[in-house]
């Protein structure tokens, strides 16, 4: 089996698995954005206090350009891989 065929499976697992953690992401976070309902108790009794969340904060920007870097160097290094691979496409064809 030829390195870049092994290369190109591995970027194709790894591809699957970050966007299977994506999805799980996503899901996540809608699941848990739902407001919380409480019934009141049967037997005439008093409901529970309402539920405050507080939230602060967010992402600081070090860590947006950690993931930006990242996602450019990513990008780079697969950009790099498939023009090997269609190099070496050509370059098997022509020579048969």
């Amino acid at each position: 089996m030829n390195r870049i065929h092994r290369i190109r499976r591995s970027l194709t697992v790894l591809a699957a698995l970050v966007g299977a953690l994506l999805a799980s992401a996503a899901a996540a976070s809608a699941a848990s954005a739902a407001p919380a309902t409480f019934d009141p108790p049967p037997g005439g009794g008093s409901a529970p206090a309402p539920l405050r969340v507080i939230t602060a904060g967010g992402m600081p920007g070090w860590q947006i350009a950690l993931i930006a870097t990242g996602a450019a160097m990513a990008a780079a290094a697969a950009a790099v891989l498939l023009d090997r691979a269609l190099l070496a496409r050509r370059a098997t064809a022509a020579a048969s």
